[in-house]
């Protein structure tokens, strides 16, 4: 696993992918990445892939540190959270 790329796929969600080409799979999946810093849970699935397809055909290191510059402020903020996390995140202050 990387720090950066796209999160890995549920094996339900895997069926989804094969419309998409074979590059979603060419990086290692990453702790944080593109998706999760575009809105996550509040973006379709479909969305998502296509995030993930450019994150990939797009690399670059300064996109790397970007995401991760990103990632701190998205985090801190919540925004993109579901509801169930949400809750649990109010729960741990």
């Amino acid at each position: 696993m990387s720090i950066v790329g796209p999160r890995p796929y549920l094996r339900e969600e895997i069926e989804l992918i094969r419309p998409f080409p074979g590059v979603l799979f060419e990086v290692k999946p990453g702790i944080t990445g593109l998706w999760q810093t575009s809105g996550r849970s509040e973006l379709p699935f479909q969305e998502r892939l296509k995030l993930d397809e450019w994150y990939v055909r797009n690399w670059s290191i300064w996109l790397d540190l970007m995401i991760l510059a990103k990632t701190a402020l998205v985090a801190a903020s919540g925004k993109g959270l579901s509801e169930d996390e949400d809750r649990d995140r109010r729960a741990c202050r």
